[in-house]
């Protein structure tokens, strides 16, 4: 099934560029490929797969082109419309089963093929269909998910807040994703304040002194011993920008991050 007249388009509330996922998003990628990493698995998604980016799920992911060009459909499915929908549909919700995977794939589907090619004649031109069929077609997309995956409702329609974790293996597992305290705090199952009391009960430093100095010495560990370069690398330990990650690095180890690596490369030579 050809995709060639289907654009890329958003349909639902936007998606904060955050390395989190506030809201449940259906994907359809229609050129190009990703890889994702959630702090537990990596995933690829390839050109025609489609699946559900789950909500309150860190996730750093990476586009690849193809032919100079990535589209993709994303359907944002949040709370409001969920409960909305979950007052004129009778819907059965199974217990929840936990499932620690970000994306949850969806197994080969016409209706949803058919779906995505009904969605053409409503693009309004700007990557977004005219407002007036906006909740019409998410009702829709629901509605057959729903039919042919019914576990997804306990899913969808879970709208309960993360409970109190451990929270010093949760630290150590996602410090690279570049996220707010308050974000943390959250996915913790904590308020800020105990939040900040639990976490410098034990790691005896406050939150942001802690991710930096974590942060820094993943970044060199790359750079030393595994060649990475300090443009790619301060992306991947959850640096905003490079100008930014090279102040700290230096003012941290007194030398920069372009420093260490030709350090490296000379005494490789």
């Amino acid at each position: 099934m050809k995709f060639n007249n289907i654009q890329s388009c958003h349909l639902g509330p936007e998606i904060s560029p955050e390395q989190y996922i506030p809201e449940h998003f259906f994907l359809f990628l229609l050129k190009g490929s990703m890889k994702a990493y959630d702090g537990h698995k990596h995933y690829r998604i390839e050109e025609g797969d489609y699946c559900i980016a789950r909500k309150n799920h860190l996730v750093r992911y990476t586009k690849h082109r193809k032919d100079g060009a990535f589209e993709k459909v994303i359907i944002v499915l949040d709370e409001a419309f969920l409960k909305s929908f979950q007052t004129r549909h009778d819907v059965n919700v199974p217990d929840f089963t936990p499932n620690t995977d970000s994306f949850l794939f969806i197994k080969e589907d016409k209706l949803v093929r058919n779906f995505i090619l009904s969605l053409d004649p409503y693009y309004n031109g700007t990557e977004q269909i005219d407002e007036t069929f906006a909740d019409i077609k998410r009702e829709e997309l629901l509605l057959i998910l729903l039919r042919n995956n019914p576990s997804l409702a306990g899913v969808f329609f879970n709208f309960g807040q993360p409970q109190k974790i451990d929270l010093e293996a949760f630290m150590h597992r996602n410090f690279r994703f570049n996220i707010s305290i308050e974000r943390f705090a959250f996915l913790t199952g904590r308020s800020i304040s105990s939040f900040k009391r639990d976490f410098y009960d034990l790691f005896k430093e406050t939150p942001g002194r802690w991710l930096t100095r974590k942060r820094l010495d993943e970044a060199r560990f790359q750079i030393e011993h595994h060649g990475k370069r300090p443009g790619d690398v301060y992306l991947e330990t959850g640096f905003e920008n490079l100008s930014h990650f090279s102040f700290a690095f230096r003012k941290h180890f007194g030398v920069s991050p372009a420093e260490v690596a030709a350090n490296r490369q000379l005494s490789r030579n």
